[in-house]
């Protein structure tokens, strides 16, 4: 007997990404094709569409999937805009299915200045680095999980008249990108 991913994924949405408030049909409806197994190794691809942080290489994980759908919803993607995605294979997928144009980068890599409507990373970071921001072309939007201790907010960064503003959007607990950790600070 085969495992059912078309099912697996068609219950995610319903049980885990609509019901925490992803309305955005484009999302959805991406969500509902987009083959996340693909992206999981082999001993986790049965659990690919399971409400948790997935681990594909090592320190690098697949955000659970209403993390996912909300960053998404939060950035408002629409068809053939240009889009980052950084250490963030599923939203890539995910946003590729939608029609986007995707770029993938690793955490430690410096994007392109001023070239990207979208910008979302699947981790979370002690704070957002100044190159992220520097990647929004003007009206670009930037999702990500800025966390200090065991919980982060996700923030939507807009870039308008060549400033970048940003704001709270929801709660996430997600596990740091390697590299983007609190600095240990010594004290007496």
């Amino acid at each position: 007997m085969t495992f059912d991913f078309q099912a697996a994924r068609l219950t995610m949405v319903e049980s885990q990404v609509r019901t925490s408030d992803v309305t955005d049909y484009l999302v959805q409806d991406a969500m509902r094709i987009a083959p996340r197994e693909i992206l999981c190794p082999l001993g986790k691809k049965a659990i690919a569409y399971a409400d948790a942080d997935l681990e594909y290489a090592p320190g690098l994980y697949l955000l659970r999937p209403r993390a996912v759908g909300k960053l998404l919803q939060a950035v408002k993607p629409e068809v053939h805009e240009k889009a980052l995605c950084i250490a963030a294979p599923y939203a890539a997928l995910v946003l590729r299915t939608a029609g986007l144009e995707v770029d993938e980068i690793a955490a430690d890599q410096t994007p392109a200045r001023g070239a990207y409507d979208v910008v979302v990373s699947e981790g979370a970071v002690s704070e957002v680095p100044a190159a992220w921001t520097a990647a929004l072309r003007e009206g670009g939007r930037m999702a990500v999980i800025v966390r200090e201790g065991p919980m982060g907010k996700a923030r939507l960064y807009v870039k308008k008249d060549g400033l970048v503003a940003s704001c709270e959007v929801f709660d996430a607990a997600a596990p740091f990108l390697p590299g983007h950790e609190p600095k240990v600070q010594f004290a007496f």
